[in-house]
């Protein structure tokens, strides 16, 4: 029982049942009764936060996930962030982020990282940063590589919400989890986390309800759906950053 963290799980789990929204967790057994890990996920949704703790529940653990510092600002969200232990991240100086990430880790908490850093448009997995691998080396903790599919069709980027009773179903897998030993070459050994979990995604797409018609839009072009191909996203992103840096630069003139 926590304070913060313990009713805002309660209230998750009843706006998700009011939605009707349909879990299938699969994997929930590999996530660690004790000690430290490194949830990896990949990220698809605004409420990728509050589903992907669902896998830990069984094991009767909390995820500490790092967040951009942005959410740590705003007034509501804020002092429930900070209520709920998780880490702000400082996009132009991370240092402060890993350090505190690694002395949770080594302290018995997971801590929850999406490698991606930020939703994908094309649904596919997009190139990962090498931070989780870091930290689960420096802490001396497994990875638990970490699947969410049909999340996306409830809140994701330029899509309208879908926040009543849509009955979406959602999958959740938890792989086995992912060592990584001392002295391990950080690059290649996110390659693999990623090959990994590109697998999982890939089997998690192919066992999933079609997704046509009106619904295409959420299904990757690869499978022949209507979201953007990868190449299209990756410009959608540069428009965005782009966009995002000049409003920054206009505030600080």
């Amino acid at each position: 029982m926590e304070p913060v963290y313990t009713p805002v799980i309660g209230f998750a789990r009843t706006l998700f049942a009011a939605q009707g929204l349909r879990f299938t967790i699969s994997g929930a057994h590999q996530v660690p009764r004790t000690g430290g890990a490194v949830m990896a996920m990949n990220h698809l949704s605004y409420f990728d936060y509050a589903y992907a703790g669902l896998p830990a529940l069984d094991s009767r653990r909390l995820v500490r996930w790092m967040a951009k510092k942005e959410i740590f600002d705003h007034a509501v969200m804020g002092p429930l962030m900070r209520g709920m232990k998780h880490i702000p991240v400082d996009r132009e100086a991370g240092a402060a982020a890993f350090d505190e990430a690694v002395t949770a880790l080594r302290s018995g908490e997971i801590v929850g990282v999406f490698p991606e850093t930020t939703i994908s448009r094309s649904y596919e997995l997009r190139e990962f940063k090498t931070g989780a691998v870091r930290m689960a080396m420096e802490a001396g903790v497994p990875i638990l590589p970490t699947i969410a599919w049909g999340n996306h069709r409830v809140w994701t980027k330029d899509h309208p919400k879908q926040l009543g009773r849509s009955r979406t179903p959602i999958t959740l897998t938890v792989g086995e989890p992912v060592e990584v030993a001392p002295g391990t070459d950080p690059v290649e050994a996110t390659a693999r986390l990623r090959a990994v979990m590109e697998e999982m995604l890939h089997r998690a797409q192919d066992e999933y309800e079609p997704l046509t018609g009106e619904n295409a839009k959420y299904a990757p072009a690869r499978i022949g759906g209507a979201a953007p191909t990868v190449e299209d996203a990756a410009r959608l992103d540069q428009e965005e950053a782009a966009a995002r840096a000049a409003r920054r630069a206009e505030r600080s003139a």
